[in-house]
């Protein structure tokens, strides 16, 4: 343990218990609240030059480690449902004393977000999705979470995720390869191999979540669709579905770009970012809310 502590935290990291789970989270800058929810294989770390940026330009940033990845780890009970991550997320928040924010996730941090908004709508300003998960059918299903409900995989878990698979893993997630580094890797290798951590991410993968994408034209704040145009874990047909569903969204689509925007081009993403969240431009309803393909010479 000592290892990631000295590796993976700084001087803004802190830990709480919620839960039965000691959760790592940092809180950082003053300003309007904005909370980042990483994806799966992921943790906080993702979102670091988004936070710089956010930082920067006058807002707070919180942003954790969720139950099962990162330094807060596996839970006692196994318990990684989409109403568990919510009531985690919902009393994280309550603690820090933050009734309402702005929201943004990747993957399947963008799925709890996106439900939250659904479960508690009065908690959430406006609404950030980077390649967001939530649609259950066959191809919004990732190799890695297909992997991973192999009958004998539960076994060996542990032995089959060495680091050169998930090397493999980081460079699905990038359009761009050369981008991918041996620091990069060695960081989401280092935090998804944590012990626990493995068969957190097994026992996820076999949950059987429910499918409220049906659901998310009731979802009124004004939300930003971020997707990397050559996304191989999530295609980039379900920004449109996103889009087309979600009465007030406006939907970014970065050429040559992979599966997690804010990390592959954070200056460009982080710059939307801001231009969203500082001016709270009105987007249309539906298919007419706008939409635009960024080439982002990566």
């Amino acid at each position: 343990m000592s290892y990631y502590l000295q590796k993976y935290t700084n001087q803004h990291s802190r830990f709480l218990v919620i839960d039965n789970s000691l959760i790592h989270y940092r809180d950082e800058g003053e300003g309007q609240p904005v909370l980042l929810l990483h994806g799966a294989f992921s943790s906080l770390h993702t979102f670091e030059q988004w936070k710089n940026m956010l930082v920067k330009n006058g807002y707070r940033v919180l942003r954790l480690d969720l139950p099962g990845f990162g330094l807060t780890g596996s839970r006692m009970d196994h318990d990684y449902s989409v109403p568990t991550y919510l009531k985690v997320i919902k009393e994280f928040l309550k603690i820090l004393q933050i009734p309402r924010c702005h929201i943004g996730g990747n993957s399947l941090g963008g799925w709890l977000a996106w439900e939250l908004t659904l479960a508690h709508p009065e908690m959430v300003d406006r609404l950030v999705l980077v390649s967001a998960a939530g649609f259950l059918d066959d191809k919004s299903i990732p190799l890695p979470f297909k992997m991973a409900k192999t009958p004998f995989i539960n076994k060996v878990i542990k032995y089959v995720v060495k680091r050169n698979l998930l090397e493999g893993f980081v460079k699905q997630v990038y359009g761009n390869k050369e981008k991918v580094t041996t620091e990069l890797v060695d960081r989401y290798f280092d935090l998804f191999s944590r012990e626990g951590n493995p068969e957190a991410f097994l026992a996820l993968c076999n949950q059987k979540p429910k499918d409220n994408t049906h659901k998310l034209k009731k979802i009124t704040q004004e939300t930003l669709i971020l997707w990397g145009e050559e996304d191989e874990w999530l295609p980039v047909e379900n920004a449109y579905r996103f889009s087309i569903q979600m009465p007030n969204s406006h939907l970014i689509i970065y050429e040559g770009v992979g599966h997690i925007a804010m990390e592959e081009i954070p200056q460009i993403s982080g710059k939307d970012l801001l231009q969203f969240l500082d001016k709270g431009k009105k987007a249309g309803k539906g298919k007419e809310a706008p939409m635009y393909v960024m080439p982002t010479g990566s």
